[in-house]
């Protein structure tokens, strides 16, 4: 029979070997390609934002870091996909908004727990959306919109391209704003419809919206206040919604179970990659802002706070998936 001091010693050395074993792994970190994957298809904003800091990453490693792209079911397919990868840090994922706070609300059987499969390395981008409109449509502003809805409360339809941009709609409708949602497959045909004057407003990420500018006319961004790269354009909440904040967001994170070690390098790399000017320059230019510095906890509560937002709106409007 085994004293419960023996059992207590042999578990503190096994502790001990566990750690240094993990230390001397994350030292050999990484010694062949890493591969982050992206849920969504090529081209799309979260997908070149990501291309740009996996080659920074490739160049401070000296080691191949790929983008696997993995688009499917709202991002479900890939971000199921990379839960399932083997915890070691050669399989990282770009966690959005829509699949680790707006899906999990929306979806009954995403294939993944976005809170327990994942663990969370670094905030790399808040993504701000932005309500433009048709030039016929003759409003210069939210509030001339919202007043010219409220005129004809069932004739203005919006374009709507994601989950986030129908959180936005739901939002700005509580306030009494009779809007009426267009849904679209995807950036594209929604930009389409809005430049041909089929549907007369569109809510979607200034990434995806700001090649337009000039053809269409932008009202609001969605973040809590103007964007540094877009100053000329108000917020929602300088308009009149006060403390309306909408964004979507990316987070590098990798599976549950990867050493923490990894997590902490990759953290540091990341850290100095988003402290460059031009990694600034280069988000700007996609329509994102920069993310704040946080600490692992500081993010984790963040993500679960984002969550719990998310959850509530969805629930209070009776949000559903299509």
């Amino acid at each position: 029979m085994i004293s419960f001091s023996r059992c207590a010693r042999w578990l503190a050395a096994a502790s001990t070997a566990l750690m240094l074993l993990g230390s001397a792994f994350a030292q050999g970190y990484p010694n062949h390609p890493i591969k982050i994957v992206v849920a969504y298809p090529p081209g799309q904003s979260t997908d070149i934002a990501t291309r740009y800091f996996a080659s920074k990453l490739s160049a401070a490693f000296n080691e191949g870091v790929v983008v696997e792209n993995r688009p499917g079911a709202f991002g479900n397919i890939g971000t199921a996909y990379a839960a399932r990868a083997t915890p070691d840090g050669y399989t990282l994922v770009m966690g959005a908004s829509g699949t680790h706070a707006l899906n999990p609300a929306l979806y009954d059987n995403i294939g993944y727990d976005a809170d327990k499969d994942f663990e969370p390395i670094i905030a790399t981008a808040f993504i701000p959306m932005v309500i433009s409109v048709h030039p016929s449509l003759n409003v210069n502003s939210l509030p001339e919109l919202i007043q010219l809805a409220r005129a004809r409360p069932d004739k203005i339809d919006v374009a709507l391209p994601s989950v986030t941009a129908q959180l936005v709609l739901e939002m700005i409708k509580r306030q009494n704003v009779p809007l009426f949602a267009i849904k679209y497959k995807g950036s594209g045909e929604a930009m389409t419809a809005l430049l041909g004057n089929q549907v007369p407003v569109l809510i979607d990420t200034v990434a995806a919206s700001r090649s337009q500018f000039g053809k269409i006319k932008p009202l609001a961004v969605t973040s809590a206040k103007a964007m540094t790269a877009l100053p000329d354009i108000k917020s929602v909440a300088d308009q009149g919604l006060d403390g309306f904040n909408v964004v979507a967001w990316n987070v590098l994170m990798a599976p549950r179970g990867t050493p923490v070690e990894i997590r902490d390098r990759l953290a540091a790399e990341m850290l100095k990659i988003l402290a460059l000017p031009e990694t600034t320059r280069t988000l700007h230019e996609l329509g994102f802002e920069p993310a704040p510095p946080m600490s692992h906890a500081q993010l984790a509560a963040w993500l679960r706070a984002e969550r719990q937002t998310d959850a509530d709106i969805i629930r209070s409007t009776n949000m559903k998936a299509e």
